[in-house]
């Protein structure tokens, strides 16, 4: 595979797996002290990675869960944020401004905050309530990301009697590294082709639904626009008929990633209408990968994961082509702001 190293990969998305057992033991420690609600708050991509774990205890638990951007929360604060708040804050690099920021006043509140850090030596790394590290970068974050919230959502689910198979899932997780190995080994052929599609076009459209839209926004806006300077309109495909169907037309891209949870109708309707319009459409479909050994429930609730540990086959090849490292920027982290 194109600038990739196997045995790195499944270091850190085994680093991610293997903190499920030390999640389970906290989230229950704070669970029996009494919390009353969760927060998952990152800034920028790392906020987006989160979203799948939100929604997933929105839609499946009684255990009240909530987000929000750490930036605006600092300014205005939330009467549901307190001591009796888990809080779980990711943040790669661990000196995130925003998400340290923050942190300062949870200090203050009271609340029991949980941060994930690919470096310990670092504010978010030193100054957590339960600090969650596994080394990543950014090429490899997203999975671990995903895989780490997910266990979050998934074990107070558990400690509430709200979901009675979790050492099931939890097992079938723990293969997830080296299923997502084989993902990338299936896809490899066909990844210069999907970057040929993204290189050919300087606007895209991309859409998702359910837990798949996150990774729809996270890619358009931190890999396109971020790293390659590529102009997107990531939209949820809820939304898609309500404004942005007005620009599709004859040579406009939409790119349309399906999932498999039950809002797949929801994109299924997008994919019907664009071919329509527009001669430029593209799909990753998780549906297309062999994932042996998962349930149809692992599978639905590891289709973010999946495409992003496709999407980085993309990625690899998209900056070959065209000759813009994803480490190059202009502004991010390179001048004041």
């Amino acid at each position: 595979m194109l600038n990739f190293d196997e045995q790195r990969f499944l270091k850190i998305q085994s680093g991610a797996a293997a903190l499920a057992p030390r999640i389970d033991a906290v989230i229950g420690e704070c669970l029996a002290k009494g919390a009353e609600n969760v927060f998952f708050l990152g800034t920028g991509g790392a906020a987006i990675l989160m979203q799948p774990a939100l929604e997933l205890l929105q839609q499946k638990s009684r255990f009240p869960a909530f987000g929000g951007m750490t930036a605006e929360l600092t300014i205005t604060g939330s009467v549901n944020l307190g001591e009796k708040s888990i809080v779980v804050m990711p943040s790669l690099s661990g000196t995130t401004k925003e998400s340290v920021a923050l942190l300062e006043q949870l200090k203050q509140k009271g609340a029991t905050v949980l941060t994930l850090v690919g470096h310990e030596e670092t504010p978010l790394g030193k100054g957590g309530s339960h600090v969650f590290v596994n080394f990543a970068e950014d090429d490899t974050s997203c999975e671990s990301f995903y895989l780490q919230s997910l266990f979050i959502a998934l074990s107070i689910m558990k400690h509430r009697g709200e979901i009675a198979h979790y050492d099931t899932l939890a097992t079938e997780l723990q293969t997830l590294p080296g299923l997502l190995l084989d993902v990338k080994k299936s896809f490899e052929p066909k990844a210069d082709a999907f970057a040929r599609i993204l290189a050919g076009s300087d606007y895209h459209i991309i859409t998702g639904a359910g837990n798949v839209w996150p990774e729809a926004h996270y890619y358009g806006m931190c890999i396109l626009e971020e790293m390659q300077w590529i102009r997107t309109r990531p939209v949820h495909a809820s939304h898609f008929f309500h404004g942005t169907l007005e620009l599709v037309e004859k040579g406009v891209s939409v790119i349309l990633f399906k999932g498999e949870d039950a809002t797949r109708p929801l994109i299924e309707r997008v994919a019907s209408f664009v071919p329509s319009y527009t001669d430029k459409v593209a799909v990753l479909d998780t549906r297309d990968f062999a994932l042996p050994g998962l349930s149809d429930e692992a599978r639905g609730l590891v289709s973010p994961i999946v495409l992003a540990t496709v999407l980085e086959r993309v990625s690899a090849h998209l900056e070959v082509m065209r000759n813009h490292p994803l480490t190059t920027r202009r502004y991010y982290k390179r001048v004041a702001y």
